[in-house]
Parts: C-alpha cells; structure tokens; sequence
C-alpha cells in the first residue's frame, strides 16, 4: 500500500494540462472501512495537500456526523478522488477531473483496501464512473434512489457551497437522506 501510495503522490501523467503543477491528494490505509470518491481537489486542498479541507470537507463531515479526527483517520477513511490534482478553473468553477486518474490508479488502490464496507460516491463524476448505466436519469434522481446502491454504494451530490441552490430545491436530502447517512456511517465505523 504504502509503495502504491508514493507511485500515485509521484504521478506526472497529465502533468502538461495541469495550470498549477501535479499535486496529487489521497489518503488510505489498506484498513479503510469507508471509501470517499469525490471530483478533484480545489485551490485550497492543492496548497495545503490535505483533502477536503475547504468549505465542502466541513459539510461533507457534518452530512457524516463526523470529527475531523475521525475524518482524517485512514483507518477510517480512504480519500480517492476521480482526479488526484487540481484540474484548472473552467467558466462556472473548477474544470472536470482530468480523465486519466480513475482508470490508472482506482482498482489498484482499492484492491490494496480489504476493509471497506461502504464508498460515497461524490458527485456525478464519481457516479457515472462506478454506478454507470445503473445511475439515474439526474443525479437528484440517483441520490433520491439511494437505497438501490446500497450496501456497497451511497450516491451524495457534492457538499459545495456552489450547491446551496440544489439543497434548498430538494430539502429532502438534508431532513431524510442525512440522518439515515449519519446513521450508515456510525455502524460501519
């Protein structure tokens, strides 16, 4: 695991399109009992090298009923996102993960993790790529069916601030979906 881990923190493959350079950001332990596939790591999270520390990761981890300490535990938790670096900023936010993270390095790495119980599926970047044609017509409808994906899989829509539109349309999410996700996470940790 740990050898994968530096192969994947010294990866260069797309390094020509990246506007600030290869930082690749993930965390795992071949103990992980969750598994968190978000998008890619923003202009925070590349500066600092720690995943989901911005304004998304202290939702995420409120939705989680989470401490940071337990957050950040790879015991705990595996961070993977789609894209491993910052990808570049695109018209309405950041661009789309770059493409050649996931199929290079996702089943290597968590085939080295025999522990986990339960991945969140971030986003529809991560949904298509794992749920494919099994995902909804929209990801409302994907993470409203949620139940469908379980055990193995928990569909989430990214916790962003940019998203507080798509909260306050479907408050549904917040008052039904996030009690019974807390209570998910509580049993598999």
């Amino acid at each position: 695991m740990q050898k994968l881990l530096q192969e994947i923190r010294a990866c260069t493959v797309c390094e020509k399109d990246l506007p600030l350079g290869p930082r690749p950001i993930v965390v795992a332990s071949p103990s992980s009992k969750i598994a968190v596939i978000g998008q890619a790591p923003g202009t925070a999270v590349h500066e600092t090298g720690i995943p989901w520390d911005d304004p998304s990761g202290r939702r995420l981890r409120e939705w989680m009923g989470i401490t940071d300490d337990v957050f950040y535990d790879p015991k705990n938790l595996a961070i993977i996102p789609m894209g491993f670096c910052y990808p570049g900023k695109g018209k309405s936010g950041d661009l789309p993960p770059r493409p050649e993270c996931a199929p290079l390095w996702h089943k290597p790495l968590l085939d080295s993790i025999k522990e986990i119980k339960l991945t969140l599926l971030i986003g529809q970047y991560a949904q298509k790529y794992y749920l494919k044609d099994k995902m909804k017509r929209t990801l409302t409808e994907t993470v409203r069916n949620y139940d469908e994906y379980l055990p193995e899989f928990m569909p989430l829509p990214h916790p962003s601030p940019r998203n507080n539109i798509w909260l306050k349309k479907n408050e549904w999410f917040e008052s039904d979906l996030v009690p019974k996700l807390k209570g998910i996470i509580s049993s598999v940790l």
